[in-house]
């Protein structure tokens, strides 16, 4: 309701906006690059399905404001021990991960003007806290073993978010976001606090309202490029990842909708690893619904909550959870 509002001054033909902007959208669309999770090397990567869309994700505010936005995820699932999984350099006869995953994201908008396209930049802090059991070894010699890790994890930023408002009601926004390998990483260990690698990540959402009858349908599309680790020497494919939410949002704040995401994994894994592995070449489905809150915090600074539920659905080389939940918070000031 806060957008159907805000946005009620744009004409058909995107003319310039001419009031303060709470849009949470650009805020949304930054983190969406700062979301970890499963497949690839270790069976975890950058992406976790059904957890990048947010409401308003193709929306950037086109007033200069500051946009904080906490984010909690949590994650347990697996990777059936028929499958070997590469991890720490070895293989391993299926896998379990559990991870706890808080990101706190700043961004801000610059004074670019009331026209179409309005921009952004954003910084991202993460923290992991996560547990792997793997089962290595062959034949007699095999053996379980558990490892646990908690610190930073790989930082994420966004030098640049571009948004073009076509109307009042159709915004789209273009991102192009990046990790870097700061987080501690060990290659003999099951669980690190980093993937060591860079990831560059183009990547393109869009927003439609429809005012009338309270609905927003939202969608997020992006393309995750990896440098090779060289610590073990394994070079993750490229990755498409998309995520589709429909809601309908109510005159009192409230919204509920369903979410829908897939990786699709884009080619083979290479490596001597992978190369033993067929390349490693995975894909999932997640589907599940989203609750979100708008309001003013001491009436004044617009404030976004929201909770999902997102089990994976299907799943191939990739971990299956049916314990996927997240929960933001976004404050405008």
């Amino acid at each position: 309701m806060i957008l159907q509002r805000l946005f009620r001054r744009i004409s058909t033909h995107a003319a310039p906006l001419r009031r303060t902007a709470p849009a949470l959208g650009a805020a949304v669309l930054a983190f969406t690059a700062a979301t970890p999770a499963d497949a690839t090397e270790g069976g975890l990567g950058r992406p976790i399905s059904g957890t990048a869309v947010q409401p308003s994700i193709g929306i950037v505010s086109p007033q200069p404001i500051w946009i904080a936005n906490v984010s909690q995820i949590y994650f347990d699932g697996d990777i059936g021990g028929s499958r070997q999984v590469p991890i720490a350099g070895k293989a391993s006869l299926g896998l379990e991960g559990q991870i706890a995953f808080t990101l706190a994201t700043l961004m801000k908008t610059w004074d670019t003007g009331t026209g179409a396209w309005n921009f952004a930049s954003s910084f991202t802090l993460p923290y992991m806290w996560t547990k792997v059991t793997a089962s290595l070894g062959a034949g007699a010699h095999n053996a379980s073993a558990a490892q646990n890790a908690s610190n930073l994890f790989d930082i994420s930023f966004t030098p640049i978010i571009a948004g073009y408002h076509f109307s009042q009601t159709d915004h789209i926004a273009l991102s192009f976001n990046i990790w870097a390998p700061t987080g501690r990483y060990d290659p003999n260990a099951l669980a690190n606090p980093s993937l060591n690698n860079w990831t560059f990540i183009p990547q393109v959402a869009y927003t439609k309202l429809v005012p009338s009858y309270g609905l927003e349908f939202d969608v997020v599309a992006g393309l995750q490029f990896y440098t090779r680790n060289n610590a073990t020497g394994y070079q993750n494919a490229p990755l498409f990842t998309l995520d589709v939410m429909g809601m309908k949002k109510f005159a009192n704040g409230v919204g509920v909708g369903l979410v829908v995401g897939t990786t699709q994994q884009l080619g083979n894994d290479s490596g001597a690893l992978a190369d033993r592995l067929g390349g490693f070449r995975g894909s999932d489905v997640a589907l599940g619904p989203i609750v979100t809150y708008d309001t003013k915090l001491g009436g004044k600074l617009p404030l976004s909550l929201s909770a999902r539920w997102v089990p994976t659905i299907a799943s191939t080389n990739r971990f299956k959870s049916t314990q996927t939940f997240m929960a933001t918070g976004t404050l405008i000031f």
